[in-house]
């Protein structure tokens, strides 16, 4: 059986963060996701995926200034004192909260920087992360994100990603394969899925083009499904999409995985 988590940064923002968790419950959602918790407090997350009873699947290591562009630092050598504060930072959250995953955004490189100088960056800093997540019980991933959406975003393969996993060598560190940011980047997504899914760790969803909801684009998410649950993936597969109009009127595509 397929099970869907709501990413609580993209659905439901027809009302206030703090009250997606209960939307996303009464739409029997049993589990939630988003981008960051740290504009918010730790306390009131907790009390609402209680009082909802949600479980929290993952949220982001913290990707230095959103609002100016940035969309991770983990590959850039002049912050890397950032990266591992960030670290820490979400393991304060992660502790109270208590996600199964927390993901890595690589984020782009300033001109300047080698391909060479890069790559060694962020390895180091996923062994660091993975490392420090370990400890506290918690599974790393990284995810490749498509260069459409975010020119110059330095990780947006999975043959790279996996490269770089096998690299940091490390049992805490697995990938997070997104649907829509692959089919846009390399397609054959149901035979990658097959072949790498002993290192996947999570999946998200959107359909392609627009990055809404299964059913409004060229994806037979149906059949992905089904291919998903024969091989016996037993992880979430994140709702990261844009609703085309309003969150409930488009979830019609989940009532069958909403039981």
């Amino acid at each position: 059986m397929v099970n869907l988590a709501a990413n609580l940064s993209m659905m439901f923002n027809e009302v206030n963060f703090m009250d997606r968790f209960k939307e996303a419950s009464n739409q029997k959602f049993k589990s939630v996701e988003y981008l960051f918790p740290y504009d918010f407090s730790k306390d009131d997350i907790l009390n609402e995926l209680k009082e909802n009873n949600l479980n929290q699947i993952l949220f982001d290591l913290p990707a230095g200034d959103w609002g100016s562009g940035d969309r991770g630092v983990a590959a850039d050598p002049n912050r890397i004192n950032e990266f591992e504060d960030g670290v820490g930072l979400a393991l304060e959250f992660a502790n109270i909260i208590k996600p199964i995953n927390l993901t890595c955004l690589v984020g782009k490189v300033p001109s300047g920087v080698s391909e060479t100088d890069a790559q060694d960056t962020l390895i180091k800093n996923l062994a660091f992360a993975a490392d420090k997540l370990h400890d506290s019980g918690f599974q790393l991933l990284v995810e490749p994100i498509n260069t459409v959406d975010i020119p110059g975003y330095w990780l947006s393969t999975t043959s790279k990603a996996l490269e770089i996993i096998d690299s940091v060598d490390h049992p805490n560190i697995k990938l997070q394969y997104d649907i829509y940011h692959m089919q846009i980047m390399e397609g054959n997504i149901i035979s990658t899925i097959k072949e790498n899914l002993g290192i996947i760790g999570h999946m998200q969803l959107a359909d392609n083009p627009g990055r809404h909801e299964p059913g409004t684009g060229e994806l037979n998410y149906p059949k992905i499904f089904n291919e998903i649950d024969s091989m016996g993936y037993k992880g979430w597969i994140g709702c990261e999409y844009i609703p085309n109009e309003d969150t409930i009127s488009g979830l019609k595509w989940a009532s069958p995985y909403l039981q």
